[in-house]
C-alpha cells in the first residue's frame, strides 16, 4: 500500500513511517519545511502549514491511504487570543480539505489520530466508543468536530474514515510530562506520589503503529472509531515503580495525602494540572480488539522498558563525558 502519514517528523510519525516500511508499504511523509532527519526510505512532498488552503495534489498522487497524524497540539499555556478558533483552523478545517482531496485523488481509507480528550478529561469509570462526547477544551472541541467532518465525507464521497482516540502516549522519544517524570525515577528524586489511588490507561508507541496498520487494511475497520489502549492500567505510584524497575532506580514515594495536592494546585492556579496527576483516566479498548481481533503486541513492561532504554542511551549520548 502506498500511505501517506502527516506530521511524519512528529513523536509518532517518524515511529510510524519506520514501521509501515518494515511492514512493505511505501511511505510519503508530508511536512511544513524540509527535515531535521531525514527517515531513509521516506519519500517527503513539503505542503506548508496544515490549514483549508493547504494544497495536496502532489502529497496524494499514487496514494492509497492516509494516516493523518498532524495536528495542532494541546499546550498548557495557551497565548492565543481566540484558541478555539486557532485549533480550529488547523485540527477542523486543515483536516477536512486533505479528507476531501484525498478523497477526489482516489485514496481509498483515511485514518484519523484523534483523542480521547473528545471523550473527555477522566472519570474512574471506563470511556467506550458510545458514550457521550464530552470535550472540554478548545483542542479537543476541534478534534471532535473534525470526526463530525470526516464522517460527513465519508457519507458523500465513500472515503473510508477510520477515527483512532488513543491516551497518553509513551515510547521512545516521548517528552513532556511523561519525560519528566523519568529524569525525577532516574535522579531518585523523592516524588510526593505514595497515597495516589488513581488509575490510568496509557498506549505504547509501538502498540499505536500496530493499531494503526490494522486499521488500514482490515475491511471491517472502514467508518468506526476505536479507543486504544495497552490493556494494562496503572495508578501513579504503580507508573514511577514500573519505571524504576526497568532503570534500575529505588522508587522513592513519599505518603503525601492528595489533599494537600488539591489545596497546593487552587493557591497557586495550577488545579487543572493537579487533576491531571491524581485523577483516572481508563478506556475499554474491547472493540477494536473484538472487531478487528487486534491484539497490542507488547505489554506494559516491555514498553516502558524500550521508552527507558532510549531515554537513558539519549541522556549518555548528551553527557559530556560521552563526547
Amino acid at each position: 500500500m502506498n500511505v501517506l502519514v502527516t506530521g511524519v517528523t512528529g513523536f509518532v510519525g517518524q515511529f510510524l513511517a519506520d514501521d509501515l516500511m518494515v511492514r512493505g508499504h511505501k511511505v510519503r511523509g508530508a511536512t511544513r519545511g524540509s527535515p531535521a532527519v531525514p527517515v531513509s526510505g521516506v519519500e517527503y512532498v513539503r505542503v506548508g502549514n496544515l490549514g483549508a488552503n493547504t494544497v495536496w495534489r502532489e502529497a496524494l498522487d499514487g496514494v492509497d491511504g492516509v494516516v493523518h497524524c498532524a495536528a495542532r497540539v494541546h499546550v498548557m499555556d495557551e497565548l492565543a487570543a481566540d484558541p478555539l478558533a486557532v485549533f480550529r483552523a488547523v485540527n477542523l478545517e486543515g483536516t477536512l480539505a486533505l479528507a476531501r482531496q484525498a478523497a477526489m485523488a482516489g485514496a481509498r481509507r483515511f485514518v484519523l489520530i484523534s483523542s480521547i480528550k473528545v471523550n473527555g478529561e477522566g472519570r474512574p469509570a471506563p470511556y467506550a466508543e458510545d458514550d457521550p462526547p464530552a470535550p472540554q477544551d478548545a483542542y479537543a472541541i476541534s478534534k471532535w468536530e473534525a470526526e463530525l467532518g470526516l464522517i460527513r465525507i465519508a457519507e458523500e464521497t465513500g472515503l473510508e474514515v477510520v477515527i483512532l482516540r488513543p491516551p497518553l502516549v509513551y515510547g521512545p522519544g516521548v517528552g513532556a510530562n511523561f519525560q519528566r517524570l523519568m529524569r525525577c525515577v532516574e535522579k531518585g528524586w523523592p516524588l510526593p506520589l505514595g497515597r495516589v489511588t488513581n488509575c490510568r490507561s496509557l498506549l505504547y508507541l509501538g502498540n499505536l503503529t500496530d493499531a494503526i496498520q490494522v486499521c488500514l487494511e482490515h475491511p471491517a475497520a472502514a467508518n468506526r472509531t476505536y479507543l486504544l489502549s495497552d490493556g494494562e492500567d496503572v495508578s501513579t505510584p504503580e507508573l514511577v515503580r514500573h519505571l524504576a524497575l526497568v532503570m534500575g532506580r529505588p522508587a522513592r514515594l513519599l505518603p503525601v495525602p492528595q489533599a494537600w495536592f488539591a489545596l497546593a494546585g487552587g493557591l497557586l492556579g495550577k488545579r487543572q494540572e493537579v487533576d491531571r496527576l491524581l485523577g483516572s483516566l481508563v478506556v475499554d479498548s474491547s472493540r477494536i480488539r473484538r472487531e478487528l481481533g487486534w491484539i497490542p503486541p507488547y505489554d506494559l513492561d516491555a514498553g516502558l522498558a524500550e521508552t527507558a532504554r532510549h531515554y537513558l542511551q539519549s541522556r549518555m549520548e548528551a553527557s559530556p563525558a560521552s563526547r
